[in-house]
């Protein structure tokens, strides 16, 4: 696709696991029940107590591995993006569009989602530098309207998030998502393999 590796493992795991936990502790404890479940995208919410804790301890925890891509969700500030950086997340991701977080995000070398809503503020993210874009909520979006969007934007790379179940990813993929984040509904996850990945 790029040549950049986080993008790369989005076409390849299509989902970004969301994790959102009471401590550090319950992050790292999700985390290990993702991962043995064969998601190897995951982002901790800095909406977690502890969240920076237990991205150190994901970090640690997948050293050695490099079928396990790590980042930081919630992302609102540069000193933020600094932070996940040097902690060894490899993307952050926002829920809003900030020029100053793609823009430090850009300078540590590591790769910035940034939400978005409308195709304008997509555009503008792709145009300030953002590698990729949060649909977010994608609740206020179907893959038939991502599809029509993409027809007249096929350069951006979208990753639908919020309210999307299990049985509906492979729809927005079909309509061009380069990948979906989910958060709780990875709970309802049927046993066996995970019918959108590409290997």
């Amino acid at each position: 696709m790029t040549g950049n590796p986080v993008l790369e493992a989005l076409r390849r795991h299509r989902v970004v696991a969301v994790v959102r936990q009471r401590d550090a502790d319950s992050a790292l404890a999700q985390v290990r029940t993702l991962l043995d479940a064969g998601l190897r995208v995951i982002e901790i919410s800095l909406t977690t107590p502890g969240a920076w804790e237990a991205i150190e301890r994901l970090v640690t925890l997948c050293a050695g591995r490099d079928d396990v891509t790590v980042g930081v969700g919630t992302v609102h500030t540069p000193d933020e993006v600094a932070r996940a950086a040097d902690l060894g997340a490899e993307f952050v991701i926002s829920p809003t569009l900030s020029r100053p977080v793609i823009a430090a995000a850009r300078e540590r070398g590591i790769v910035a989602m940034p939400g978005c809503l409308t195709p304008t503020e997509m555009w503008q993210a792709t145009q300030w530098g953002a590698d990729a874009v949060k649909i977010f909520p994608a609740s206020l979006w179907t893959p038939a309207s991502l599809a029509g969007m993409l027809e007249a934007l096929p350069s951006l790379r979208c990753i639908p998030t919020g309210g999307i179940a299990p049985g509906e990813v492979t729809e927005w993929l079909a309509a061009g998502a380069l990948a979906v984040g989910m958060g709780s509904a990875l709970t309802t996850l049927p046993p066996g393999p995970l019918p959108w990945t590409t290997g």
